[in-house]
């Protein structure tokens, strides 16, 4: 299951990392001959087809369940990226980037939701942040890639770029098949009023468990009710986020929102950053984002337990307080010329190491806190809307901050992206809800 499902993250972050280590590629006459301010804008095509696909895609994940919908939405994202390896002009590659972007937004909402329902609840904070942090796996899959595909003394740079674009399709061929044996949420099956379906899913993974680690099942000692006639649609969702849950809605989207616009300012963007300010050669990118990727990827591993033990709301708070903080000072430093290509990478590290933990903690929050007939839903408008407001108009606008290439005016940028870090670490400590080793149907049902 964690193969299975978690690989969206490894996907997404192949696909981020592959347009932000080609970015000065498309530039060139070998590439598409794009601007950087035309890098950026296909960047937020990808985040605004994201956004409509969670959005699309969510609504279908708690209407006809989660196994159906993450097969369908893996087949898309693996058609649409071979097809952006045939890009021909600006205006094809950020359409077949959109397309690609409708696959992965559809993911989040079916996987983050399959997840949540199927790991222990002692459990679920640490293995959560764990597949969430998967993404900085694909970037380094992504970054390797791109270190070979992208040097000119083997590949013809013609063709190098679009052949990192085969990397992600090819995944996504192995993993289907992985998927087609995964079982459907019982949870989910049960408020279908399928409770036979339940039970055999439920029996087959206590039987697994009973071989593999020679455990018997522990006997059940709760009892939850389910209400079928609560599947409703979208109306419903927003009455539940709106009226029901009001606070919990607008930690979701801060938390969403802040991490969006940090992840994607500085992400879509840093290939940029290094060429513009410190002459880093476009095949040499690879080398900065590998230790970025490393940094990122060991956060959520490293602090994941501690958000089980200690608890959601201090750790929260915490990871995003730290890192707001810590990019304002990397900010500051960078404008007062104290950094260098791998000073400043080193900087980002360390920013980013707490960051991801708390990034990965977003989509854990908005899974744990709303209820079951109206989780993907819930999962699919936060996602959607806190990319369309804190991710789309990111990479734009660090894109055309970078065109200026003034040190000061991406430092204004920085300071955004911190204080949206900053205010989602308050809003978390007066509203979030503690949801540590509590059963999903006590958190919200």
């Amino acid at each position: 299951m964690v193969v299975g499902l978690g690989i969206t993250w490894v996907l997404d972050g192949l696909e981020v990392t592959i347009v932000g280590a080609i970015g000065p590629r498309l530039q060139e006459s070998s590439g598409l001959g794009l601007s950087p301010t035309q890098i950026g804008e296909a960047a937020t095509a990808y985040l605004i087809g994201a956004a409509a696909g969670a959005l699309i895609f969510g609504e279908l994940t708690d209407r006809f369940g989660r196994k159906k919908l993450f097969l369908i939405t893996l087949a898309l994202y693996m058609t649409t990226t071979l097809a952006t390896a045939l890009s021909w002009d600006f205006w094809s590659f950020a359409i077949f980037r959109s397309l690609a972007g409708t696959g992965i937004g559809g993911e989040y909402a079916a996987i983050n939701s399959a997840i949540d329902e199927l790991i222990p609840s002692r459990q679920r904070g640490r293995v959560d942040l764990g597949i969430n942090g998967t993404w900085w796996l694909g970037t380094i899959l992504g970054t390797l890639a791109a270190f070979v595909l992208l040097d000119p003394r083997l590949i013809d740079p013609r063709l190098g770029w679009r052949l990192t674009f085969a990397i992600g399709a090819l995944v996504a061929i192995g993993i289907l098949f992985v998927r087609r044996s995964l079982p459907e949420s019982p949870r989910w099956l049960v408020l279908h009023d399928r409770s036979a379906e339940a039970s055999n899913v439920v029996d087959l993974i206590e039987h697994q468990v009973a071989r593999s680690a020679s455990v018997a099942p522990l006997a059940p000692h709760e009892h939850v009710e389910y209400d079928p006639a609560q599947v409703r649609g979208f109306a419903a969702v927003f009455r539940t986020m709106l009226v029901r849950y009001p606070s919990r809605t607008l930690v979701a989207f801060s938390l969403m929102i802040s991490q969006a616009f940090l992840y994607n300012a500085i992400f879509f963007t840093e290939a940029l950053v290094l060429g513009t300010f410190f002459g880093v050669a476009p095949e040499r990118i690879p080398l900065y984002i590998f230790p970025f990727a490393v940094g990122n990827l060991l956060g959520p591993f490293v602090l994941g337990r501690l958000f089980d033990v200690v608890g959601r709301k201090i750790m929260i708070a915490l990871t995003y307080g730290l890192s707001g903080a810590l990019l304002a000072l990397t900010g500051w430093t960078f404008v007062s010329g104290m950094l260098n290509a791998t000073t400043l990478t080193a900087a980002w590290c360390v920013v980013f190491f707490f960051a991801s933990a708390g990034a990965s903690a977003a989509y854990l929050t908005v899974s744990e806190t709303f209820p079951l007939h109206s989780r993907a839903s819930a999962i699919a408008i936060v996602y959607a809307i806190g990319t369309l407001i804190g991710g789309a108009a990111a990479p734009s606008l660090f894109g055309a901050l970078i065109a200026t290439k003034s040190a000061h005016a991406v430092f204004d940028g920085y300071l955004i992206g911190s204080g949206a870090m900053l205010a989602a670490a308050a809003i978390e400590l007066r509203f979030g809800v503690e949801a540590a080793q509590r059963m999903l149907e006590e958190v919200a049902i």
